[in-house]
């Protein structure tokens, strides 16, 4: 049974407490969405399945591959900082996604030192299908918002993610 404690503490770890009934509320859709995640693999098209299978790859490297969706190319440094991971990790998903084709390395014109990571053109439009499919639940929520509660929902979804982040990688922030 929950106590009166309030709600969303900053540490609801602390031993001793008690989640409250909010909280259990909250937490009672994750494993609902959880599911989804562990779907990930048979929710590919066959040919990046076959990638994937043939070169190892895992759901980080599958990371990699939606931060470079977003936009412009990024530096390894970037990547690491926005996966949560230390630079020789984030290092070593690039070079895995290199050697199996997916994205393209280069050397950033602005400065020979940085190297730049995208996606390979012929990869772009079969991942880009993947992520429709992996998040239309996700993108028929935010749609059936209401346009002034969107920025709050993505704000909390960035939000769990950050502290997610300090969860699974904690030194990955002291390592860069």
């Amino acid at each position: 049974m929950p106590d009166a404690s309030p709600p969303f503490a900053d540490d609801p770890a602390v031993p001793g407490r008690r989640l409250s009934a909010q909280e259990l509320d909250a937490l009672s859709h994750v494993p609902l969405i959880s599911a989804s995640f562990r779907r990930a693999h048979s929710d590919m098209p066959d040919a990046l399945r076959a990638t994937f299978q043939a070169h190892g790859l895992g759901p980080r490297h599958g990371a990699i591959l939606t931060q470079l969706m977003a936009g412009e190319p990024a530096s390894v440094t970037d990547l690491a900082r926005r996966l949560g991971v230390s630079l020789s990790t984030a290092s070593q998903l690039v070079g895995d996604l290199a050697r199996a084709d997916l994205v393209l390395r280069e050397e950033d014109p602005r400065n020979r030192r940085r190297t730049l990571v995208s996606i390979a053109s012929p990869v772009r439009p079969i991942f880009e299908q993947f992520l429709a499919v992996r998040s239309a639940a996700l993108l028929r929520a935010i749609a059936r918002l209401e346009p002034a509660d969107r920025p709050a929902f993505l704000a909390g979804l960035a939000a769990w993610a950050q502290e997610e982040q300090k969860v699974t990688s904690p030194g990955a922030a002291a390592a860069e």
